[in-house]
């Protein structure tokens, strides 16, 4: 995915920034955008190895960007940040798991508030929209919930994400659908089903979909 680079000196106070978008019509508006800023200096890919924040724009979070979000992780040097078209709550939690705290919507994307996410990529803050900040906290407060009171889980329990699943497949999704839907690979899809229909002992789908839904559990 290529970087692009604004001309110019170097100054000691401007962001070093890598954009990475497959597709050229999103990369070429985030650049046009932060091109025009004086604190921004843009990379080319000889570079990118180097910039402070490094921006992953893309319509959503499939296995592609998870692997680029990862690699970009690993090194010390950059810090991640997404402009995302569309990101639900089993994206989000992928992209938490990737090390990426700043994220705004594509719909979003005005020239301030690209400088403002660069920026705060590059202090190590966190950025997020109300509703997906909202998301993340009911999520963190699920997890201590259960370090709490361990007692509390049993077999019957469901995560979100399998909760989430389920309720698409009681929707009549398939696998490629509920895919697309969550964000996850479809091979991703298949095994957390089978995961639940595994633990809980049921026969199928179709049993899943029944025993969660007299239980309570979507």
């Amino acid at each position: 995915m290529p970087t692009y680079r604004t001309s110019g000196s170097d100054r000691p106070d401007r962001v070093s920034v890598a954009v990475y978008a497959a597709d050229p019509v999103l990369r070429v508006g985030v650049v046009q955008q932060l091109r025009q800023r004086p604190e921004i200096d843009l990379l080319d890919d000889a570079d990118v190895e180097r910039a402070q924040a490094s921006l992953v724009v893309v319509d959503r979070v499939d296995d592609d960007v998870a692997a680029l979000l990862h690699r970009l992780r690993h090194n010390t040097e950059t810090r991640a940040g997404l402009v995302v078209g569309t990101l639900g709550s089993g994206a989000l939690q992928r992209v938490i798991e990737c090390g990426v705290s700043a994220v705004l919507r594509r719909a979003e994307a005005d020239q301030d508030r690209l400088l403002h996410l660069v920026l705060a990529i590059a202090n190590g803050e966190g950025v997020l929209p109300g509703d997906l900040l909202g998301t993340l906290l009911s999520h963190v407060g699920s997890l201590q919930r259960s370090a709490l009171d361990p007692r509390g889980l049993s077999l019957s329990t469901l995560t979100t994400r399998e909760a989430d699943m389920l309720r698409l497949v009681s929707e009549g999704l398939d696998t490629s659908e509920i895919a697309r839907k969550t964000a996850y690979s479809e091979r991703t899809v298949k095994n957390v089903l089978h995961e639940i229909i595994t633990r809980l002992q049921l026969r199928n789908r179709a049993h899943a979909v029944g025993y969660a839904l007299r239980n309570g559990l979507i």
